[in-house]
C-alpha cells in the first residue's frame, strides 16, 4: 500500500473510532501516502494530524442542492470534476469503512485497483474489489475498525482514538477559556447532545450534576455542543448562572482543544464524548439506549450503562420516552464514578 485513500464522511464519532487507522498504516509503512475522505464540517477535526497527508473533502451539500433543484448535469460535471480530483493522487488502495453505497460509490470514482469495503451492504458490495466482514470484539472501542487493521496486517500498537491539535487551534481555545476565567483543570466538559433522544440524559439531571461539581468541587461545568444545541443549553444553565455555555459557539477543533485542558468529560453516546477518550482527558460516558463499548483502553475513563433488559434498543424504543435505562443514572451516582478521576485538589 504506498498511496492509501481512508474512506469515512461521518458522523463525528465514528470519525474519531477510526482516527487510529492511518497512525497504524504510517506505523507499517511509513513512506505510503495516506489521505482522509470526509465531510467538510468534519475536516477541521483531523486537518492536523501528523499521519495524514492530505484531506480531501466531499461536496455532499452541494451535490444534494443540485440534486433537490433537478440541475442533473451540472451535478454530473460536478461528480465528473470530483472523480478527476480524487484520481490526480492516483491511490492504489481504497479502505471503504462505511460500507454504504454513497462511500462506494465514492471508493469506486478514485478508480483504486484496490478498494477494500468493511461490512459492505446497500450494494457497494458489487463496487469492492475486497470485503472484510465487521467483527471484533464490541465491548471496545475502535474494535471493528481495530478487526480490519489486523485484517490488513497493520502494526496497530495500542489503536486508540486519537486527535492532534495544533498550536493555532489550542491558542483560539485558551482565548474561549480566558473570555470565561476558566483555568486548566478546573472546569468539567459536558457534553449533553446528540441527534436521538433515546441518547439524552435528562435535563435536571444535567442540573443536578453541574451543582454538584461547582459546589463539592469547585469545577465549572462547560457545555458543549452545536448550534442545534444552544436553545437546549439555555435551559440547562439556566439553573445556575456560573454554568458555561458554549453550545455552538466554538469549532470541533477548538471544542477538542477544550476537552484536553478539562479535569474531566462527562457526556452522553456523542461525539464530543468520544473525543475525550481521543484526547485522554478523564471521561465519564453514558449510555442507555446504545452501548458501543464499555472497554475504553484507558485509565481515566469509565463507562455507566445500568443493561437493563430492553436495552440496548438503539434506534427502537420501547419504552414510551421514558428511557428508564438514562433516567436511572443519577447525579450522585455519575460523581461516585467521577471522583476518583477528579484532580486531587478538587
Amino acid at each position: 500500500m504506498k498511496r492509501v485513500l481512508i474512506v469515512r464522511t461521518s458522523a463525528i464519532g465514528d470519525v474519531v473510532f477510526a482516527s487510529p487507522l492511518a497512525e497504524a498504516l504510517k506505523r507499517t509503512h511509513p513512506d505510503a501516502y495516506v489521505a482522509w475522505l470526509v465531510e467538510p464540517g468534519i475536516a477541521p477535526l483531523i486537518a492536523d494530524d501528523r499521519c495524514l497527508d492530505a484531506v480531501i473533502t466531499w461536496p455532499k451539500a452541494e451535490w444534494k442542492q443540485l440534486w433537490r433543484e433537478g440541475r442533473r448535469l451540472e451535478l454530473w460535471r460536478r461528480v465528473r470534476a470530483f472523480r478527476r480530483q480524487l484520481r490526480e493522487h492516483r491511490f492504489d488502495t481504497v479502505l471503504d469503512l462505511q460500507g454504504l453505497l454513497k462511500s462506494g460509490f465514492l471508493a469506486w470514482l478514485t478508480g483504486a485497483p484496490r478498494r477494500v469495503g468493511l461490512g459492505s451492504k446497500e450494494g457497494s458490495r458489487l463496487l469492492m474489489t475486497e470485503v472484510i466482514a465487521r467483527g471484533g470484539d464490541p465491548a471496545r472501542i475502535s474494535s471493528e475498525y481495530l478487526f480490519m487493521a489486523q485484517h490488513l496486517g497493520l502494526d496497530c500498537g495500542d489503536f486508540l482514538p486519537r486527535l492532534t491539535v495544533s498550536g493555532a487551534v489550542d491558542g483560539r481555545a485558551r482565548e474561549a477559556m480566558a473570555k470565561h476565567r476558566l483555568a486548566p483543570g478546573r472546569f468539567v466538559a459536558c457534553a449533553p447532545f446528540t441527534t436521538r433522544p433515546q441518547k439524552h440524559w435528562f435535563e435536571d439531571h444535567w442540573q443536578a450534576l453541574c451543582r454538584l461539581l461547582l459546589d463539592r468541587h469547585g469545577l465549572t461545568p462547560v457545555l458543549l455542543g452545536g448550534p442545534a444545541d444552544a436553545e437546549a443549553a439555555a435551559r440547562i444553565t439556566a439553573a445556575d448562572p456560573r454554568i458555561v455555555h458554549l453550545a455552538g459557539a466554538t469549532r470541533l477543533p477548538e471544542a477538542a482543544a477544550l476537552i484536553g485542558h478539562a479535569a474531566l468529560l462527562v457526556g452522553v453516546d456523542t461525539g464530543l464524548t468520544h473525543m475525550g477518550i481521543a484526547m485522554a482527558t478523564p471521561t465519564v460516558a453514558l449510555f442507555g439506549s446504545t452501548c458501543p463499548y464499555t472497554v475504553t483502553g484507558r485509565d481515566n475513563a469509565r463507562v455507566i450503562w445500568l443493561g437493563k433488559r430492553c436495552s440496548p434498543c438503539r434506534r427502537h424504543p420501547t419504552c414510551g420516552g421514558a428511557f428508564h435505562c438514562l433516567r436511572d443514572i443519577t447525579p450522585e451516582h455519575v460523581l461516585d464514578v467521577a471522583r476518583p478521576l477528579l484532580p486531587s485538589d478538587a
